[in-house]
Order: structure tokens, then sequence, then C-alpha cells
């Protein structure tokens, strides 16, 4: 069976003294559809001028695709079940830590997602939990990374249908 392949392109130039450790980590992320993404380390790795607040990093953006992917499995899921859901939003939080001397790695990741259901009155309390943890169970993303992945979900929203 072929396997499915996701390609993104990743371009830097040098901007300042790259021997005295004094350039921009700024650089640009290109995606398929033509979208492009400024991106840099982080400013919590690489202090300013050389790192670039305003861009995306990469630690961010692993968080983001754990929290991307969890809320399309979730949707999915909930849409089989009969479930409709108005939105979903989540603040998703990674925590990057010293893992063996001289290593950082994103340890652990909390998803908070806050949904707001269509309905009449509250489903079964334990729907939501359970899936959640189906939702965990097939994201793609999830099934690639080693780190903790946590979901605590806001309360419920319901909206009238």
């Amino acid at each position: 069976m072929a396997g499915h392949y996701y390609t993104a392109q990743v371009e830097w130039a040098c901007d300042g003294d790259y021997a005295a450790n004094a350039y921009s980590r700024g650089h640009i992320w290109r995606f398929d559809g033509g979208l492009e993404i400024p991106a840099s380390a982080s400013p919590t790795v690489v202090p300013l001028p050389y790192s670039i607040e305003a861009a995306v990093d990469p630690e961010e953006a692993f968080v983001a695709a754990i929290s991307s992917c969890h809320m399309m499995s979730f949707l999915d899921l909930a849409r089989r079940a009969n479930f409709v859901v108005a939105s979903y939003s989540d603040r998703a939080q990674g925590e990057m830590s010293r893992v063996a001397r001289g290593k950082m790695a994103i340890t652990k990741v909390v998803l908070r997602p806050v949904i707001t259901l269509v309905a009449a009155e509250d489903p079964d309390p334990t729907w939501l939990t359970d899936l959640h943890e189906k939702a965990h169970d097939v994201c793609f993303i999830a099934n690639s990374v080693k780190c903790e992945i946590v979901v605590e979900p806001e309360p419920l929203r319901l909206v009238a249908p």
C-alpha cells in the first residue's frame, strides 16, 4: 500500500553576520497550495532581533498541528455520531523541557477545546470524553509524536437548534 506524501518548502538566506551568530533566523514556509508563512526561531530560544516575534516558530507549529488534527478528528467523529457542532476553539499549549544533557523537547501538549453544540438539552456526559479519546486515538499527528498529549475540554456550550 502506497503512503501519502506531504511537502513543505523552507527558504532561508543569511541576513547578518553568520560567523558571529548575529544573523536573522527569519525564513519562509511554502506549501503546495501557494501559502507562504513567515517563520523564525522562537524569541525564547533565539533572542530578538535575531528571531522574529511575529513569525510562526516550529514549536508553535507543532502544537498547532496537534490541535488542528485533534479538532478535525473530533469534528468528523461528532458528525458521524449525529451531533451538530456549531463551533470549536482551542487554547493549546506545549511545554518544552530538557530531556537529556544538551537536548530539549516538547514533552507535553495540553489541548483545551471549547465546543458549542447545537442541541436542545445536554447530551449524555460521557459522549464528550469518549469522542475526545477516539479523536486522539485516530489523530494522524498524535500517532506520529512521542510527547504526552492531554485533552482538557472546557464545559460544553449549547445553542438552541
